[in-house]
């Protein structure tokens, strides 16, 4: 079975084959399409021996679809089943009408990954803890290319070794690039103990394979002082000097806190001014820059290689809330795309993993070349 997308995904052109003589043979191609005035979804179709069937159906439970077909003389043609058994598997089955099976097929999304989007898997962390292997397998299927996580704690990703996450994640033609990890700014005491901590880090995530490690900072609300600021700038550039050194690249990873003030500077543009270029680079989240009242434009014409990464993030799923020009930042003439474009969804309309994929399809379809 062959899928086409039409008129702004609002439409499906389907070409169904059946593999015979060692080779497949079409049986049946058809237009499948909501329209608009009936609020239904409609089929048109034609089958290997000229006859046209329209038909109409719906849902019998959250899982399964029935279509009724009939042909141009309202005779009946088939009536076809479909069992969802995930956003990318479906189930399908036709039946005469007596109700004897005539055929069943099995449809496996597989989107293209040319684009090479990935996904921050805190969007889909419930999913992840409950069943990590079916949960990664639908997002391989969905499109996206790479996967982020958030979640390293003492040697393992979900409770797998890193070669062992590392391997699931590729068995469903994804990589692992990249993670977001934590380990609070320590006491000069404890300087080495915590440069220890980072050095096992590290090895465990280029054991991974992953490639760049980002964190971030929840203690910025009670700093007052630029000399505090200072003290975290260079923990930053102690461990992306770790990183280099071993072969990962690090980078910051902005919340809102960061666009406030002390001693009249902005936080965020102090970590820019005062971390080493060769050493720290950083991921802007856009929707935290949002949130925090700046234009992330600003930064990207003002800093145009400290950017390793973006969060593609939106008040709920990517695209839907109108308030960030995503067109302008993905196409602006100062400043490329990083090389690293990472969606996230924490807020959700849908059940989390239907809207990753909706992530995945604003992405793909309406603002990447």
């Amino acid at each position: 079975m062959n899928n086409t997308s039409k008129i702004d995904n609002n439409s499906m052109h389907v070409e169904v084959l059946q593999y015979q003589n060692e080779k497949y043979n079409p049986l049946l191609t058809e237009l499948i399409c909501y329209d608009s005035k009936s609020e239904q979804i409609i089929a048109l179709g034609q089958n290997t021996e000229g006859v046209v069937f329209k038909g109409t159906g719906g849902f019998s439970n959250e899982n399964k679809w029935e279509m009724q077909d009939v042909d141009m003389l309202d005779d009946f043609y088939m009536q076809v089943k479909f069992d969802f058994q995930g956003l990318t598997n479906v189930l399908v089955e036709g039946f005469d009408e007596s109700g004897k099976s005539l055929w069943k097929t099995r449809y496996i999304k597989s989107n293209p990954k040319d684009k090479n989007i990935g996904i921050q898997l805190v969007s889909v962390h419930q999913e992840m803890l409950k069943d990590p292997v079916a949960t990664l397998q639908e997002l391989g299927r969905m499109g996206y290319s790479y996967v982020e996580t958030f979640v390293y704690n003492n040697g393992t990703f979900y409770g797998m070794s890193p070669n062992e996450f590392r391997e699931v994640v590729e068995a469903q033609d994804m990589q692992f690039l990249g993670s977001m990890t934590f380990h609070n700014l320590p006491t000069p005491n404890y300087w080495e103990s915590s440069m220890q901590w980072w050095s096992k880090c590290i090895d465990d995530h280029l054991a991974a394979g992953v490639e760049y490690l980002t964190t971030s900072n929840n203690q910025l609300k009670s700093i007052t002082t630029t000399a505090e600021l200072q003290r975290y700038c260079d923990y930053y550039n102690a461990i992306g000097k770790l990183c280099k050194e071993k072969g990962l690249t690090f980078a910051f990873h902005n919340h809102a806190d960061e666009f406030g003030m002390v001693e009249d500077v902005r936080i965020y543009d102090y970590f820019l001014e005062n971390t080493d270029p060769e050493y720290v680079h950083f991921q802007a989240d856009i929707y935290w820059m949002d949130v925090g009242e700046v234009n992330p434009v600003d930064y990207f014409q003002k800093h145009p290689k400290r950017f390793l990464s973006w969060h593609i993030k939106d008040y709920k799923e990517l695209g839907a809330s109108g308030k960030i020009n995503w067109m302008e930042l993905f196409h602006h003439p100062d400043f490329e795309v990083p090389e690293y474009m990472v969606a996230e969804v924490e807020d959700y309309s849908y059940p989390s993993l239907y809207s990753v994929q909706l992530a995945w399809e604003y992405l793909y379809y309406e603002i990447l070349d």
